[in-house]
């Protein structure tokens, strides 16, 4: 389009300046004629003898030069009128015009569709002022026609130019919108992934070089990351293993010495954490290495769902889950999809868990249901809910809202939900409100 527009602008101020060049042209030449025309009327009357006013008349109407409403008239320097070439429709004029030629000796003017001019003619014994007047009938058909011709030529420009826009315009940037949905398809998961880079020569071929050199670093990186964590958390869990044991072992020792048992008691419990923060740091770790070697598996979500409430409450007792549909399924199919059902139990495990630790009353519900293509689980709360600033940043590791610091947790939960539930190609969003409970939606394509 900016295009199209460029050319047609070019177009149109071409065509203006051919219009306006050819009007000016066509307008200089036919003053010409007129002047040429009063020159020989004045030198007909004045220096040829026997020619009266009459004889005049007929020759000027005979000749083969007449113009199309053509008037010839000339003034003595009283500013009577000595010769007129028509007996009606005489040229409009005033002294003021007549003295204006007296002084500049040649004027050019229009009036309505015709063109004026008026010069001093100075051959004879008293200068003469003439004023000759015609209707250029032949040039202004030709000024028409060139509008025509500019107009079909600059619509037919102005056509051809989007034809041909489109045309070039879709094969250059075709390959760039391959580009883009090579791009797309580019996710966390397959980095090592990379884009044609087509001929290897051009612009857009160097750009997919180029692209291509990002993501292979950005790969090596994301691997290094991945691979220090998974090392590291795999080596601490065997020094945090033996400082629990000996821990526990010093334990025994304490129980005489109630100040001594309570360091010991507290050094136990960060042990513990410690354990809990390293497990769940190499889980998230292998879960992006072990992506590809997973085993899925058909599996009811009903199942997976009162098997992790299940779980949960055999370690705490004290919470209340209440699990319903909220529509019926329609088929039996409705509720099955594709997944590991051991990592499908820990995300609702952990979101039951959230629910009830940060709800007063320790319950939370579980709603069921499904469409044609989509099964979909909420899991609600009636908890101390999550600011608008916080919900773009919990799913990241290790954040946690400012107001449930005081709550025990680490922060890392809500993000190893989000990898399980990407591995499954599904989604999960969640909707809250402060002291007023939260809502996390998790959908999944059944079969």
């Amino acid at each position: 389009m900016q295009f199209t527009v460029l050319v047609a602008t070019v177009l149109l101020l071409f065509s203006v300046a051919v219009y306006t060049i050819s009007a000016r042209f066509r307008q200089e030449e036919f003053f010409d004629r007129l002047k040429s025309k009063a020159r020989t009327t004045c030198r007909l009357l004045v220096k040829v003898n026997g020619i009266d006013k009459n004889l005049l008349k007929v020759i000027d109407q005979n000749t083969l030069t007449e113009m199309l409403d053509e008037k010839v008239l000339v003034f003595n320097s009283e500013n009577e009128l000595l010769y007129s070439s028509v007996d009606d429709k005489l040229i409009s004029y005033h002294a003021e015009l007549l003295n204006e030629i007296r002084e500049k000796k040649d004027i050019e003017l229009v009036q309505g569709d015709s063109e004026v001019i008026g010069l001093l003619y100075t051959e004879g014994d008293e200068p003469l002022v003439v004023l000759a007047s015609a209707y250029d009938k032949f040039g202004r058909s030709k000024q028409n026609n060139l509008v025509r011709t500019l107009a079909w030529g600059l619509g037919v420009g102005i056509g051809v130019t989007i034809v041909l826009g489109i045309y070039f315009a879709g094969n250059s940037l075709r390959p760039i919108s391959h580009i883009n949905q090579q791009v797309s398809r580019i996710t966390a998961q397959n980095l090592s992934q990379q884009l044609d880079e087509g001929n290897r020569k051009d612009e857009i071929a160097q750009l997919a070089i180029n692209f291509n050199t990002v993501l292979t670093r950005l790969n090596q990186a994301f691997e290094q990351q991945k691979s220090f964590v998974s090392h590291a958390s795999h080596e601490l869990r065997t020094p945090l293993a033996a400082l629990k044991s000996e821990i526990q072992l010093g334990q025994r020792f304490t129980k005489s010495d109630p100040d001594l048992e309570e360091v010991f008691s507290n050094l136990f419990s960060d042990t513990e954490k410690l354990i809990s923060i390293t497990n769940n740091l190499l889980f998230l770790a292998r879960s992006y290495e072990n992506f590809g070697r997973m085993k899925f598996a058909q599996v009811r979500i009903e199942d997976v769902v009162f098997a992790a409430k299940e779980e949960l409450i055999s370690s705490h007792p004290e919470y209340r889950i209440d699990i319903d549909y909220e529509t019926i399924p329609e088929s039996e199919n409705d509720t099955l999809i594709e997944g590991n059902e051991e990592l499908l139990i820990r995300v609702f495990s952990n979101l039951m868990d959230n629910a009830c630790k940060y709800s007063g009353d320790k319950s939370a519900k579980i709603l069921m249901s499904s469409d044609s293509r989509h099964c979909v689980i909420k899991v609600i709360d009636r908890g101390i809910g999550i600011s608008e600033a916080d919900l773009t940043q919990i799913f990241n590791p290790f954040f946690r809202a400012s107001h449930s610091s005081n709550m025990p947790g680490y922060g890392i939960g809500l993000s190893i939900c989000e990898r399980i539930v990407e591995l499954h190609h599904g989604k999960m969003t969640v909707t809250s409100e402060l002291n007023k409970g939260s809502e996390f939606r998790l959908e999944f394509d059944h079969v």
